[in-house]
């Protein structure tokens, strides 16, 4: 089966992914994993997201609460100050007739699982909405969805991020992750959002150890017979230190790498910290993909 290869998004729009996309991660908190506090002001994430955009960032998605193990919830409003500004300036800046046409016209995600947070966002210019609850942490974000018709990413998760990694089990993780697919298109079809607005991502990290996490990514042609592009983010991610004993400052090459293998197999959407560097990752694969791409 080939990958699906286009994504609805907002307002009837859609991505091309006729070739894999990179979706840049412009973090508004002062503790995320990976660059928590470099972005917490507005300005500095307006214009780092501006940054990923003329390095090659399609989507940038805006998160204005850490997800990482252990984290705990902010409120609602903490987190509307933190990314609400940012999806204004960033949908101003490259939408407006002096925009660089280098950074132009990126589409916007929001990174959240708070249902008046994703409307908020929806109506000041994201298109996306990333979700790492699956719509189980607040069910009115079925009714935004439905009501917006946005992008979605529909991600899977054992539990909450407080608590997520503290004896995540499986009899099969992999059927496991698929039948959650399954049973969540079939919800938001239902609530009014169609199938051609979803992507989907297996949550690596989210609820699993380092064996969950390398089985799902050794089987991910298992998720594309579902009929939905792929969405993977390994960027820099603890599991490299599982596996490998890598700091997080050493876990670039590693990262790069999976990217391109991943790629190779029908993964069309990359979440990534180091843009430039996988702008130049897909690069490569692509010019040296065999001819007629990937098939499962």
């Amino acid at each position: 089966m080939r990958p699906v290869s286009s994504w609805r998004i907002k307002d009837g729009r859609w991505i091309d992914l006729a070739d894999p996309v990179i979706m840049g991660v412009v973090n508004c908190t002062p503790d995320s994993f990976y660059d928590g506090g470099r972005h917490d002001e507005p300005d500095a994430a307006l214009r780092h997201g501006l940054l990923l955009a003329s390095q090659g960032a399609l989507i940038l998605d805006v998160g204005g609460e850490s997800t990482r193990p252990g984290s705990r919830p902010v409120s609602v409003q903490q987190e509307l100050e933190r990314v609400l500004p940012v999806v204004r300036g960033l949908s101003s800046a490259t939408t407006s007739p002096e925009a660089e046409p280098s950074v132009a016209s990126p589409v916007l995600s929001i990174d959240t699982t708070k249902s008046t947070v994703a409307a908020r966002c929806l109506q000041a210019g994201a298109a996306i909405v990333n979700d790492v609850s699956g719509c189980r942490f607040d069910p009115g974000l079925l009714d935004v969805l439905a009501q917006f018709k946005p992008g979605y990413v529909l991600m899977h998760a054992q539990g909450n991020p407080e608590r997520m990694q503290h004896d995540p089990r499986y009899d099969d993780v992999v059927d496991a992750v698929r039948r959650f697919f399954e049973q969540r298109l079939d919800a938001l079809a239902r609530s009014g959002l169609p199938e051609e607005h979803v992507v989907l991502d297996p949550g690596i990290g989210f609820g699993k150890r380092l064996e969950h996490n390398l089985e799902l990514l050794r089987n991910i042609e298992v998720f594309q017979e579902l009929g939905r592009p792929i969405l993977v983010g390994v960027s820099n991610k603890s599991l490299w230190k599982d596996l490998l004993g890598l700091e997080l400052e050493e876990r670039g090459t590693v990262t790069q790498v999976a990217a391109a293998l991943l790629a190779a197999r029908g993964v069309l959407i990359h979440r990534m910290h180091d843009v430039r560097a996988t702008a130049r990752t897909l690069r490569v694969e692509k010019a040296l993909r065999v001819r007629g791409g990937p098939t499962c």
